[in-house]
């Protein structure tokens, strides 16, 4: 299976580097000089590359690939996601640590054991993490905190969610 660990935003420059909005907690080590990603394009089409260097620049990484030599090339790989296979990925020894894709498809449910939803996508913002959760075909953005999110049972299938009033109502 694979998972996101970024998106191509955009080319920057004329030498093929990429604005890469990342989508992992750990870029040092997904980004790393020689590591391989693979993107996968719009159309379906996947292609593997090697990362040649990688900066952090206004909230983005600026990544060059070895196979990315030219801004025309570049701009090919716009809005094309970075994945990586979760095979490749190491285990993580604390146990309130949690791969992205671990929680994506968990229930979520109240402390009573009402379900609410289901957790969509993990979202890594510059405040923090959000899940994204799918409420009665709505999209609600729930802060990853202890304080709102007690409970993650990878094993159960849940998560459970001690929501501030008003946080899961409709607008």
């Amino acid at each position: 299976m694979d998972v996101v660990v970024g998106r191509i935003a955009k080319a920057h420059g004329i030498r093929g580097e990429l604005a890469v909005d990342v989508r992992t907690d750990s870029p040092q080590e997904r980004f790393k000089v020689g590591s391989a990603v693979t993107t996968k394009l719009r159309d379906g089409s996947k292609r593997e590359l090697t990362i040649a260097a990688a900066r952090e620049h206004s909230g983005r990484l600026l990544v060059r690939f070895d196979e990315v030599l030219t801004r025309d090339v570049a701009e090919t790989l716009r809005g094309a996601l970075l994945v990586v296979d979760t095979a490749d990925l190491p285990p993580i020894d604390d146990p309130d640590e949690f791969h992205d894709h671990e929680l994506t498809g968990l229930r979520a449910e109240l402390a009573d054991g009402t379900v609410v939803g289901k957790v969509v996508e993990v979202v890594h913002s510059p405040a923090g993490e959000l899940l994204e959760l799918d409420v009665d075909g709505r999209e609600v953005l729930v802060p990853f905190v202890l304080a709102i999110v007690p409970t993650v049972d990878v094993a159960g299938g849940r998560v459970v969610l001690d929501p501030p009033e008003g946080l899961l109502d409709e607008d």
